[in-house]
């Protein structure tokens, strides 16, 4: 019998045979929920289709028990997630964990979810004493270790808040005074001015999903290109505190246009009272490197997730978004890598991602959806400037048609996924062959006679 990849037996084959699968290698620190989905797509690709024989579905069956299963905490096989580092088995937790668990699954609103108290614990008692000691006595030695440690943990943070903010906290509704209060201590120090995740990610993003009325849309450029992403990530950063605002008066909802406004014009004020009045290097090291670092990662991040879209369907969110099966995005950073499945229904708990994709296998297939593995959101976005389709080729993982496409066809394929939406092709695709910008400015200008503040903003925006 072949040897397991990586230590990981995942499918047995009489020894002289080299599998398709076998170019993919699969990370021995990927979590449990990842390699079953993952040898459930090596089993479709060794068997030549993810159309649903007997065999196949009989598997899928049993791998997709198995994952609900480990969500039950009814089931013997259910543990919690308790940090991001390492899984830890029943009998290990017994010993050693028992007790912090019982107590954690008391805070936390579900009982999987004991990691994000584990987070919120290790920032409290790491990010913010260091952050009021820097105020107290500033070195540089501390400055640029503070700069690290906040650099390694933002990512698991952003994704711990996507998760508050999408399902209205974390924490159960008895600790609902901390499940408040920490988003407002930890987000400055992480990168994140007050709420404007929030605003811009739940109230626009997912609203607009990728098009082009979304801020953060990636179809009008060209997504291989380095000056289209240097124009898209300086747009994000020296326009988006007015943007923002503009779109939510454009959409009729003045009141978060006004919050959006307001909140981040007060972050920006305090920043600059604390870098002239209080403490230069401090604030540097506290807040301002953090919010430009966090900013320019958002959006590498998200041209990397929204980096391959269907030129014949761009609204489709299979074939809009991708997936990820790596170690980044789904055991550090709590399964953002089932970025499809997140636009599929953005209030889906974390943990039930890989479940969801299992049960849904043959419409991502059909839908010609994307998945990736050992490879991160950054990484893509820097293989894209790179224009190295052949390494983003090595990283994905057929389904449906792609199996059997050659590595010269799949980086054809992603090629073609990347190129910029004109004029023509938006209005075609996402308004109708008639409605252009023209039509935009007449209601602005309609709308003038009855709210010239609102109105004229948008007019003067909008040109």
């Amino acid at each position: 019998m072949s040897a397991p990849r990586n230590g990981h037996a995942l499918t047995s084959y009489p020894v002289q045979i080299v599998m398709p699968s076998d170019s993919i290698k699969v990370d021995p620190q990927l979590t449990q929920q990842d390699h079953i989905v993952l040898r459930s797509l090596l089993h479709d690709i060794d068997n030549g289709s993810t159309a649903q024989s007997t065999d196949a579905a009989s598997h899928d069956e049993a791998s997709i028990e198995l994952l609900a299963s480990l969500n039950d905490p009814s089931s013997p096989s259910f543990v919690p997630t308790i940090t991001t580092n390492w899984d830890f088995k029943p009998p290990y937790m017994n010993t050693l964990l028992r007790c912090y668990a019982q107590w954690a699954t008391t805070v936390v609103r579900r009982p999987t979810d004991v990691v994000f108290l584990t987070h919120i614990l290790l920032y409290l008692s790491t990010s913010v004493p260091s952050a009021l000691y820097l105020y107290y006595n500033f070195t540089y030695p501390h400055a640029i270790l503070h700069w690290l440690m906040q650099t390694y943990y933002c990512g698991a943070w952003t994704l711990l808040l996507h998760n508050h903010i999408h399902n209205n906290g974390t924490l159960a509704p008895g600790h609902a005074w901390l499940d408040t209060a920490f988003p407002y201590v930890l987000s400055p120090l992480m990168g994140h001015t007050w709420n404007s995740y929030y605003y811009h990610h739940v109230k626009m993003h997912h609203v607009e999903g990728n098009g082009p009325e979304d801020l953060s849309s990636t179809v009008r450029y060209q997504r291989d290109s380095p000056l289209d992403f240097s124009i898209y990530v300086g747009r994000f950063l020296f326009l988006i505190w007015i943007e923002l605002p503009l779109y939510f008066l454009r959409t009729g909802k003045t009141s978060l246009a006004i919050k959006s406004f307001f909140t981040e014009m007060a972050n920006y004020l305090a920043i600059h009272v604390l870098l002239t009045r209080v403490s230069f290097g401090a604030t540097m090291a506290v807040f301002l490197i953090p919010l430009l670092q966090m900013r320019v990662g958002m959006m590498v991040g998200n041209w990397g997730q929204h980096a391959f879209v269907d030129k014949d369907d761009p609204k489709s969110d299979f074939r809009s978004s991708i997936t990820l099966i790596d170690v980044a995005s789904n055991r550090h950073c709590f399964n953002d890598g089932y970025h499809t499945s997140h636009h599929l229904n953005p209030r889906r708990h974390w943990r039930d991602h890989p479940a969801s994709f299992l049960t849904q296998k043959a419409r991502y297939s059909s839908e010609d959806a994307l998945v990736f593995t050992n490879i991160d959101y950054l990484f893509i976005t820097f293989k894209l400037m790179a224009r190295d389709y052949d390494h983003l080729a090595d990283c994905l993982v057929p389904i449906g048609d792609q199996i059997g496409m050659s590595k010269r066809e799949i980086a054809e394929m992603l090629r073609s996924k990347t190129a910029r939406f004109s004029k023509e092709d938006i209005g075609r695709l996402w308004h109708g062959k008639e409605k252009s910008k023209v039509d935009r400015t007449m209601k602005i200008r309609t709308a003038a006679k009855t709210r010239d503040l609102r109105s004229t903003l948008l007019y003067f925006w909008e040109g």
